[in-house]
């Protein structure tokens, strides 16, 4: 299994570039930064830094969307960072929560998601295309980034089974991990495309400590975070098509206030259980980590993206660099 870090432009541009350093030289293979342009600093100034500081870690945005820039802006400023980087750029893309809903608007749809991803694609490579009526080409362009799709809903995970090279999924839940990738299996299947050559991201805080406690009140804001996707999926799907291990915590879900996502403490994550603390974080001692992560590898998760934005985040990768880590190496898959 490979391993990446997430970190929310929040912090200082000297940390971001630290941590990225720290990062690599400790064997993450994969950098990615939050895409939420109002709430946070933007991320490409910062994917350009965390370029020019690393020399092998893979770089992206973890995640996007096709209506907070214009397509061909998106394009482009991918097609420029991976001739900076030497072709290390991977697109993280969905449907857009944060970055929209601050600004009172909606996410896109799936199906506009999947024209974006085809858009994108051709445009990176070097493709003509018809945009908005006009003869439109990166003529400078190379090599098109991979694309990783993030979703938790039937219609999405099927489509990213049919176009995705790699799936992003927001929890460290074995078994709901195991009810997405049937949807992408049946859409990769549609498609013609073989499952097992689709990259599967769990994407999760961890806080490493025998004080579950503790740990526990540092993560809590992750599962509140997932409810606003959680309901979205209540909006549009019947309750039978949704397993209750997904969509029961958010009864007494109250107001979510994005001026304070994703941010430790907050009150958006009262109602959050330590029953789904549990499940959809990694917490606990090194024991516990490792065997949830052993968990996550058996139902193909072929990389595992810790969302560092909790407190001690240079302790956490040092932790993993020594403890963690080494256990998965000569098990990482051959998805690169």
């Amino acid at each position: 299994m490979h391993f990446g870090i997430t970190l929310k432009p929040d912090i200082s541009v000297e940390r971001i570039v630290g941590l990225t350093r720290q990062a690599e030289a400790g064997g993450f293979e994969y950098g990615w930064l939050f895409d939420s342009h109002v709430l946070w600093m933007d991320p490409y100034p910062l994917l350009t830094l965390m370029a020019a500081n690393t020399e092998r870690m893979r770089l992206g945005t973890l995640v996007t969307n096709p209506a907070v820039r214009d397509l061909t802006v998106t394009s482009s400023l991918f097609a420029t960072l991976n001739l900076i980087s030497g072709g290390r750029m991977e697109l993280g893309i969905g449907r857009g929560d944060s970055s929209r809903r601050v600004l009172g608007k909606k996410p896109v749809s799936w199906s506009q998601l999947e024209t974006a991803v085809k858009i994108f694609r051709d445009l990176t490579a070097s493709r003509e295309i018809e945009y908005e009526g006009q003869p439109t080409r990166l003529t400078w362009a190379k090599i098109p980034p991979r694309v990783w799709i993030a979703g938790y809903g039937p219609k999405v995970l099927h489509m990213a089974g049919r176009v995705a090279d790699g799936i992003i999924l927001q929890f460290a839940d074995p078994d709901l991990i195991s009810w997405c990738m049937g949807f992408v299996r049946e859409g990769a299947s549609a498609a013609g495309r073989d499952a097992n050559q689709i990259e599967v991201m769990s994407a999760a805080p961890v806080w490493v400590s025998d004080d579950l406690k503790t740990a526990r009140e540092r993560v809590r804001w992750f599962p509140a975070l997932v409810s606003n996707h959680v309901m979205d999926l209540i909006r549009q799907y019947k309750p039978q098509d949704l397993p209750a291990a997904l969509t029961a915590y958010v009864q007494d879900r109250g107001s979510y206030d994005y001026q304070h996502h994703c941010e430790v403490e907050s009150s958006n994550a009262n109602f959050v259980s330590d029953e789904v603390v549990d499940r959809f974080c990694v917490v606990g001692p090194v024991e516990a980590q490792l065997e949830k992560l052993h968990k996550l590898a058996s139902v193909g998760v072929t990389q595992f993206n810790l969302y560092l934005m909790c407190g001690d985040e240079e302790e956490s990768l040092d932790i993993y660099q020594r403890e963690v880590l080494p256990a998965f190496r000569g098990t990482t898959g051959t998805k690169r």
